[in-house]
């Protein structure tokens, strides 16, 4: 019996070891799984910077190089100015497409393409083929009311901001809804893209916040909280900055790596509507609820064109104005359906269009032939030529 006893001991004494080797092996499986997915997370983070990095060097060599073929050549030009093909003033519609029910407040073509993107007040973002006139695609999915749009570099990607005081990604491809982002507590008004990565996002809401996103991962990298909202942003041709317009008319510069001011100036006596990076990335165009707009250059801050008009008057806090891709146009929408178009070279007023039967509160121009679309409150589009 107490042979017999001591075996038990024996076994019980094996079984608490095995156990405690399963245990053991288990958190070993465990851990060594942990570790495989942050290393394969690293892995596509190093990726995503190496991709990002490869981007941005071969923008500025070619910067560099365009730097190289001006210089002293065509010395009168200004300095980083890109040559396109020379646009006509727009003169009639060629197109009125009625787009949204309950207004449409923002368009934007995609790059190098004559598809035109809206975004409108019965949460759809449809998009449009300009050269004939007819829908595309329309992308469903958003909550609320449609602020603003923006689009990737690559065209991959479109983006919405949205009354649901979230933002939408949709896959262009696809159509599907890639990321919803959250994270603002009130409307979201103002979202742009960057210009040389296609991870990088901005965004702006009416809850004194501006955010910086991943979109490869779908979160926020950086909340800025700023004591003036903001109505409009965007960021430079370089990546490493961004310009904001804000309630209290100022416009400001941020260092979009840190997070902080880099620049500041007051440019309007009212809220900032409207910011618009030119394609050369020299010039900068700003409207304001004062009924102006105003062409600054960014590398001082210094005015060098102010537009106005006296049946010009901005439609809302969030009207956009755009300048021509030749850079010779300055275009603004107003609030009697007018379109003015200025001369940015000497301040003439070039044309008036008439099209609109409702305030005008986006202008945009894109494709191949530097083609001018329209927006109205009532959800209007008018494609001109």
């Amino acid at each position: 019996m107490s042979e017999n006893q001591s075996l038990k001991a024996q076994l019980e004494e094996i079984r608490l070891k095995l156990k405690k080797t399963e245990t053991e092996n288990k958190d070993l499986i465990d851990r060594w799984m942990l570790e495989k997915m942050n290393s394969a997370e690293k892995l596509n983070e190093v990726n995503a910077m190496y991709e990002d990095m490869m981007q941005q060097l071969k923008v500025s060599s070619i910067e560099q190089l365009a730097r190289q073929q001006v210089d002293g050549i065509v010395r009168q030009r200004e300095a980083g100015y890109v040559d396109h093909a020379e646009s006509t003033v727009p003169s009639s519609c060629k197109h009125t497409i009625h787009a949204h029910e309950g207004g449409c407040g923002s368009i934007l073509f995609q790059h190098n393409s004559d598809k035109l993107i809206s975004g409108g007040q019965d949460r759809t973002v449809k998009i449009w083929d300009t050269k004939s006139g007819t829908l595309s695609s329309t992308l469903h999915g958003c909550l609320g009311s449609l602020l603003d749009l923006a689009i990737t570099h690559d065209n991959r990607f479109i983006i919405a901001a949205s009354s649901s005081n979230n933002l939408y990604v949709w896959e262009t491809s696809s159509g599907r809804v890639r990321h919803t982002l959250t994270g603002h507590t009130d409307k979201v008004c103002a979202v742009d893209a960057s210009k040389v990565s296609s991870r990088n996002l901005l965004s702006a809401a009416y809850d004194h916040t501006m955010k910086v996103w991943d979109l490869v991962k779908g979160y926020c990298t950086n909340t800025i909280i700023f004591q003036s909202n903001c109505n409009s942003l965007s960021y430079t041709m370089d990546g490493l900055t961004f310009c904001s317009g804000h309630v209290d008319g100022n416009l400001r510069i941020w260092d979009s790596r840190m997070g902080k001011v880099v620049g500041e100036v007051a440019a309007h006596s009212q809220a900032v509507t409207s910011i618009y990076v030119s394609q050369s990335g020299n010039l900068l165009l700003t409207s304001g609820r004062d009924n102006l707009h105003n062409l600054f250059d960014l590398r001082t801050l210094e005015i060098c064109g102010t537009f106005r008009a006296n049946g010009n008057r901005v439609a809302s806090n969030w009207s956009r104005s755009c300048i021509s891709p030749d850079e010779k146009c300055v275009t603004a929408g107003s609030s009697d359906g007018s379109i003015y178009i200025w001369s940015r070279l000497n301040n003439n007023m070039l044309s008036i269009l008439e099209g609109h039967s409702s305030p005008v509160l986006s202008c945009a121009y894109g494709g191949p032939g530097n083609t001018l679309a329209s927006a109205d409150k009532n959800g209007n589009l008018c494609i001109w030529c």
